[in-house]
């Protein structure tokens, strides 16, 4: 019954598309985000001083009288699915934590709604020729505890103590230190140096101590200058300043609440130095922020406070705007249903599209499944471990109404063929680095615009029969068993789940057996650690301005590759023939990530290394996204990146008290192409 219902759906909103198209009441255009252009603008020069930095920030005059009724809205309220365990970004690789973080503590640098770095703690900024990156920084940033009231400065010290965190094994357990071992000297010899100390002793070692000054490549000669010496010349290394890892962390606050203390302290006892100070946290029901009058920047347009509401899933922000309680809903399938297909319905000329998020989607398999006993799962394992197996699912997938579930309307635009996410890379004659891995792949030509370039099932037919006839012979049993987790309870997780199985059984149901199963609260330690999925569906987000944070995460053999680690479990798989890829397409990374004098040859390196990787279906991508809303938020006002998380800090959104329409979307879009060119 629920997949007809599900296909019914889809059905309709084909039958949409040109209702709409035909009436005009809606932009259906890539967003401007998505050119070469901004992505140019993303590359920071490898010297930047401060008045490069104010003749890159002038911008085109903001949009004036953007809602003819609407007035900026003072307290916004938006959605989130599930809640945080904690407040530490730096303990952190996802975007939630990096939303919190970001929005309560000031970075060294930030983006501007262009892609452009610009001023935050730091001022000037700039290297002579890549090896060491120096950092002059304001002297007036203080933090606040969370009722405003001034605690300490913010001085060079806290991004010391910040980096001997993350590197430190005892205390940060390996996250977010892919960043600093690869680009900063002595870091990854002191993440391995911790991983030698006993836990008591990790603990104990400080930013102060001298084995981290003598060992890593970071120094505060002041109080307001900071210095990176890096392995070797980078040019990228500013575009990291908005990444998690580079954010401050103030010794007083550790001292305070103890080294074990940290990654559970209570949103009472932060320090707070960025836009907003977080006054109420009701877990798994809301989180409040509030304005931090001491913020540094006098100018920036700040809300008075910042509501997000813990919700159980996509669909329950239609709900809250239908009855008025949130300011942005990215819509269900089945909200979008609705509307569009009513041009009466009062909100059928609010809907507009978001613009292409900075993700890549890919499918991940776990190469080493347990079952809930822990034992390994062997035929799911031998299975995935056979390229014939992998490839016709790479051959076989038609991803489309996975796109549909996205962008009813416009779902071609989320087609994806790479594992890196655009704009991230870009080739000094402007071809984007996706393009050239795609290039590698010499995929076929698209045979229509409805057909998936990489959706050739005569192909997939061949490897199914390699498959099946290479497995049986080591006794793997037809059809294999692919276990799909969702969180219990969700109706959009279970409609997408739903789809995917008729995607992954139209290989045919002697083949692949898709299994829908459910976690009840925490994918991570219900699912993910103990390894059950057989495969996830995940994005992936760069947190600086280099294709090696997307492709460095699968590399095997890697603490710091966080993608092989939790979710590719490729350290103890057993068959020879896939490790011995997994290592092939390591090497090649490696490679391309020694290279640091020349950018092309550098991409040309990475793409060839991503390459192999889809090459062999070793991930298979699977999408990029946007989605169609309601919103009071012009998103073309929002800072814009390819990486890091500038975009999503609160600072500087225009918005307005009366919904946008899609007439507004079509303004702002072009007022934002004008500017940018």
């Amino acid at each position: 019954m629920k997949r007809k219902s599900v296909s019914q759906a889809l059905a309709l909103l084909l039958t949409m598309t040109m209702v709409l198209a035909g009436c005009g009441s809606s932009t259906a255009e890539t967003p401007a985000a998505d050119t070469k252009e901004d992505a140019a603008k993303t590359e920071a020069p490898a010297t930047n001083d401060s008045a490069a930095a104010e003749e890159k920030t002038e911008e085109a005059p903001a949009t004036e009288d953007v809602a003819a009724a609407g007035e900026p809205i003072k307290d916004l309220v938006i959605t989130t699915v599930g809640d945080l365990d904690h407040m530490i970004m730096q303990h952190s690789e996802g975007s939630g934590h990096g939303q919190l973080g970001g929005n309560c503590l000031s970075p060294l640098l930030e983006y501007n709604k262009y892609g452009q770095l610009c001023p935050a703690v730091a001022t000037e900024w700039g290297t002579e020729d890549g090896s060491v990156w120096t950092f002059n920084l304001r002297d007036d940033i203080v933090y606040v505890d969370y009722q405003g009231n001034e605690i300490g400065k913010c001085t060079a010290q806290d991004w010391l103590t910040a980096l001997e965190w993350v590197l430190n094994f005892h205390k940060n357990g390996g996250l977010c230190t892919s960043m600093p071992t690869s680009t900063i000297k002595g870091a990854e010899e002191y993440y391995e140096y911790t991983k030698g100390l006993s836990e008591a002793d990790g603990k104990a070692t400080k930013a102060t101590d001298a084995k981290f000054l003598e060992m890593v490549g970071i120094e505060a000669p002041d109080d307001y200058t900071l210095k990176y010496t890096m392995i070797d010349k980078c040019a990228y290394f500013d575009t990291l300043c908005a990444a998690q890892f580079m954010y401050p962390m103030p010794q007083g606050m550790i001292d305070n609440v103890g080294v074990d203390g940290l990654i559970g302290i209570k949103f009472e006892d932060f320090w707070y130095s960025g836009p907003y100070r977080l006054t109420t946290w009701v877990l798994n029901n809301e989180k409040v922020f509030t304005k931090n009058d001491k913020y540094w920047d006098k100018e920036a347009t700040l809300f008075d406070t910042v509501t997000m509401k813990c919700v159980e899933d996509n669909l329950t922000d239609d709900l809250l705007w239908s009855t008025g309680e949130t300011h942005v809903a990215q819509l269900d399938v089945s909200t979008l249903t609705t509307i569009a297909a009513d041009p009466s319905h009062p909100d059928f000329d609010k809907l507009t599209e978001t613009r292409i998020e900075k993700y890549s989607w890919s499918c991940l398999f776990n190469y080493d499944k347990k079952f809930e006993d822990g034992t390994p799962d062997e035929n799911w394992n031998k299975a995935i471990g056979n390229e014939a197996f992998r490839q016709a699912m790479n051959w076989g997938l038609n991803w489309t109404n996975y796109w549909y579930l996205d962008n009813a309307l416009n779902p071609y635009n989320l087609e994806n063929n790479a594992y890196t996410a655009n704009n991230l890379g870009v080739f000094s004659d402007g071809k984007d680095f996706t393009t050239r891995v795609v290039e590698m792949l010499e995929l076929p030509e698209k045979v229509d615009e409805k057909t998936p370039r990489r959706y050739v099932p005569e192909k997939a037919a061949e490897y199914k029969a390699q498959a099946i006839e290479e497995l049986t012979a080591e006794g793997v049993t037809f059809p294999v068993k692919l276990d799909y987790y969702i969180k219990a309870g969700s109706q959009s997780e279970l409609d997408s789940a739903i789809i995917l199985e008729e995607i992954f059984e139209e290989l045919g149901t002697d083949f692949i057996d898709f299994n829908i199963l459910t976690y009840v609260s925490s994918y991570g330690e219900e699912v993910m650690f103990p390894q059950m999925m057989s495969m996830a569906i995940v994005g992936w987000g760069a947190d600086f301005g280099d294709v090696s944070n997307f492709v460095d995460q699968c590399k095997i053999y890697d603490d710091a590759a966080i993608y092989s680690v939790e979710r590719l479990c490729t350290e103890e798989m057993t068959d020879a023939d896939t490790i011995e890829q997994w290592k092939e397409f390591t090497e090649l990374a490696d490679k391309a990530g020694a290279i640091h004098n020349d950018r092309d040859a550098r991409l040309e390196a990475y793409a060839e290394a991503e390459a192999y990787m889809i090459g062999h279906a070793l991930v298979i991508p699977a999408k990029s996204r946007n989605k169609f809303q309601l919103t009071h938020v012009n998103d073309y006002s929002k800072p814009y990146a390819a990486s890091g998380i500038s975009d999503v800090i609160w600072k500087n959104w225009e918005t307005s008290t009366v919904p946008y329409t899609s007439e507004d979307y079509a303004r702002f879009k072009a007022e934002y192409e004008a500017g940018a060119n």
